[in-house]
């Protein structure tokens, strides 16, 4: 018996909800864990990797740490530079939290880079989508549907993903800037062609990372002026992986706007990445939820309640109803026992 038949047995003798968990480092994230758990870790290995085709296909519970590795070898990378959040971290977690990290702004978010995944339904049911090219199915590209699903459709058995050579330079920038300077002037640089692959302002410091060639990188660099970074792979990597100290105690917003909207006028401390469009906001103790997503949604945008002790306000934005019938049809569609990761995030 192959695990995937004894996956498909878990799934039909199922008789109360299962939890799909892989390394567990997002277990925080979302609303509570309910269920069973299914491990995903047994089904690990990287299947196919061709570098010439910047593609690499792997099963889900398959180590990110090891897919790193890998391409590290090639000079490739995820380009969207997913969070660690740990060593236990797996490829199908990524793709199933669809979280990005600082270079999301220029290279894509994650779903941008899946190309094809398996699946196995509530039926216990192998299904594949799309494959090694970029492929719609009845309408909607599965393949990026399941990206941030955090596993509510189905357990991702394979999955593959574009990959990136590594820049051949980068170099990281910092200016002393207030809020409202550091918008217009992030906007205005996102007008022209500067190989800006990451910001962050926080405490009226601007630290931005350029990377492309070199002749680009030092153009770049006596355009911006700035002062450079000393340890700059080390802070990015800290952004990224949120062990900077501002993720550190508080109650976690992430706000997603526009890049162009003004400054968010909340109560609590704000960290602003991709250019403006991603605003995080860390409050102490309880927070207004509906004041903040009446106010991020007045700049055009949403609120995610990251993290937080308190999750009945809901961790997502609420769902317009006409998008909250098509969630509900795809969960039906894809999961009719209603058994996999049962209110994760709605």
């Amino acid at each position: 018996m192959t695990v995937y038949d004894d996956f498909a047995a878990r799934i039909r003798n199922a008789q109360a909800p299962l939890r799909l968990r892989g390394g567990g480092t997002k277990d925080w994230y979302g609303q509570a864990l309910t269920g069973e758990v299914l491990d995903t870790r047994v089904n690990s290995g990287i299947i196919s990797y061709e570098p010439t085709e910047l593609v690499i296909t792997a099963r889900c519970g398959t180590p990110l740490a090891e897919i790193e590795a890998l391409l590290a070898q090639h000079n490739q990378m995820l380009a969207f530079e997913p969070p660690r959040f740990g060593p236990e971290s797996t490829i199908g977690g990524v793709v199933a939290s669809a979280l990005s990290g600082p270079r999301r702004a220029s290279a894509g978010a994650a779903r941008d880079f899946v190309l094809g995944v398996v699946l196995m339904d509530g039926r216990g049911e192998v299904l594949r989508f799309g494959g090694q090219v970029m492929k719609n199915v009845a309408g909607y590209d599965v393949s990026r549907l399941l990206a941030g699903s955090l596993g509510t459709l189905g357990l991702i058995l394979e999955v593959s993903l574009k990959v990136l050579p590594v820049p051949l330079r980068e170099a990281s920038l910092s200016f002393e800037v207030n809020e409202i300077d550091v918008l217009s002037r992030l906007n205005e640089w996102a007008g022209q062609p500067l190989p800006i692959s990451a910001s962050c302002w926080h405490q009226d410091v601007l630290t931005l990372r350029l990377s492309g060639a070199d002749a680009a990188v030092e153009a770049a660099q006596r355009k911006l002026g700035g002062q450079a970074l000393d340890g700059a792979d080390a802070y990015w990597a800290a952004l990224r992986d949120q062990t900077h100290a501002y993720f550190s105690g508080g109650t976690l917003w992430r706000m997603s706007v526009p890049s162009h909207a003004s400054a968010i006028i909340l109560r609590g401390e704000q960290l602003i990445e991709w250019g403006g469009a991603q605003r995080w906001l860390k409050v102490d103790g309880a927070a207004d939820a509906d004041s903040i997503r009446r106010t991020v949604a007045a700049s055009g945008g949403h609120a995610t309640l990251f993290r937080g002790a308190d999750k009945s306000v809901g961790v997502f934005h609420p769902l317009a109803p006409a998008v909250a019938k098509i969630h509900e049809r795809l969960k039906q569609s894809f999961d009719p026992a209603g058994i996999f990761n049962p209110g994760r995030m709605y």
